[in-house]
């Protein structure tokens, strides 16, 4: 099993990079996210979760720890493989999924195509006591924060741009429609 790769980016596809560690290339599958933050030629360190299936041994990558861990727990759930977790991971932050877990809110989880409700109820049902809410957390904030972060990838803005955007976005605002407008001011529009 690979724990880590270290090396250089040669390639970024449209959900995957190469990384040339030591000579040979490793094909790695991001997060949306994650693939925001890589360019070509970056030196980078990435934490590895390996798949292994019959005819096939996959590789997919984390920038942060905590986005591996809720991962790995995505996909302890039957029903939920590597390529459902990858776009769970970019529907919401990890702070949000474990939100919506943790108050059994399947509203997240039936935004990803290929979950519907019935998936979703699963996920939330064995996940809910491996999961911790954040102590300042409202039951109304993870879908307000998702759905706000939908509306700011709507316009144009990456991932990336967009929650840190909603990062900065007092924490007793739920209201979808001023998330957007807070967050596009401070996004300078």
């Amino acid at each position: 099993m690979i724990g880590f790769l270290s090396g250089k980016i040669i390639s970024k596809g449209e959900n995957k990079i190469i990384i040339d560690v030591g000579g040979v290339g490793y094909v790695v599958y991001l997060t949306e996210l994650g693939l925001e933050q890589c360019t070509d030629g970056q030196d980078v360190k990435i934490s590895i979760y390996t798949h292994v299936r019959e005819q096939e041994i996959t590789l997919y990558g984390f920038l942060q720890v905590e986005e591996q861990e809720i991962f790995e727990l995505l996909i302890s759930v039957s029903g939920i493989g590597p390529k459902a977790g990858l776009k769970i991971l970019a529907v919401a932050d990890v702070r949000t999924i474990i939100l919506a877990i943790a108050n059994e809110d399947t509203s997240i989880l039936t935004k990803v195509s290929g979950i519907g409700p019935k998936i979703a109820k699963k996920v939330v049902n064995e996940l809910s006591g491996k999961v911790v809410a954040p102590v300042d957390a409202a039951v109304g904030d993870a879908l307000a924060q998702s759905d706000a972060i939908d509306a700011l990838r709507s316009m144009g803005y990456t991932v990336a741009e967009a929650r840190d955007a909603i990062s900065n976005v007092p924490k007793d605002m739920t209201d979808v429609g001023e998330l957007v407008k807070f967050a596009l001011k401070n996004l300078g529009k």
